[in-house]
């Protein structure tokens, strides 16, 4: 795999200003090449409705989000392959930056015509452990008439927004905390992968993150 070394230090300088990073063409060709091939020979039932919340409070509310997901455990060797460049990602955020990033999980994401997820947070401030998000996009020749954008939110009032195209080996990361985003229904479908970093706040006999 390619030395990834100028995309990093990239990510983590954009980080340190402005609290995300957007990243065209970051993830590397041939694990971009590899995730493709192999979401076209997963079966429909690895895919399951998307919900929302965590523990005892997650539920399937296709009001809010419609999508399928199916969590990538690393058992395939494209699934290995993005767990091991998320994990190089993660040493070297923690080494730049000091973020104590713990861990790391994540989902491929499929969205149907029409599927959309309304306007959320993957954090609260001082109530989780999600420190960063991450976006993956595995789509080719994505173009702005087929929708299905990444809705960042900018500023606390909401009022300045970046639109994110899914595009194939384009990466977005940003502090889970600090922007709302959106993802606008497409005119196709439309293949990610989404996950979060994480610090540990295991205590007593409270595995984090959940098993």
């Amino acid at each position: 795999m390619r030395d990834d070394t100028r995309l990093f230090d990239t990510i983590a300088q954009a980080l340190r200003e402005r609290g995300y990073a957007l990243c065209p063409n970051a993830l590397p060709p041939e694990l971009t090449q590899a995730l493709k091939a192999h979401l076209k020979v997963m079966q429909d039932e690895q895919f399951s409705p998307a919900g929302v919340g965590r523990e005892n409070k997650y539920a399937v509310r296709q009001s809010i989000r419609s999508d399928e997901i199916c969590w990538i455990t690393g058992e395939s060797t494209a699934g290995k392959a993005w767990l091991d460049w998320a994990e190089l990602l993660r040493r070297d955020l923690n080494r730049q930056l000091l973020l104590g990033l713990f861990s790391f999980e994540s989902h491929f994401s499929h969205y149907r015509p029409g599927d959309f997820y309304r306007k959320h947070s993957d954090a609260f401030r001082g109530e989780a452990n999600r420190v960063l998000s991450l976006v993956a996009y595995l789509n080719d020749n994505w173009q702005d008439s087929d929708g299905g954008e990444l809705k960042l939110y900018l500023d606390e009032a909401e009022q300045e927004s970046l639109l994110i195209q899914p595009e194939a080996g384009t990466v977005a990361i940003f502090l889970s905390e600090e922007f709302p985003h959106e993802v606008l229904p497409a005119k196709r479908d439309r293949y990610a992968i989404a996950g979060w970093y994480r610090v540990n706040t295991s205590r007593g006999d409270r595995v984090d993150p959940p098993q």
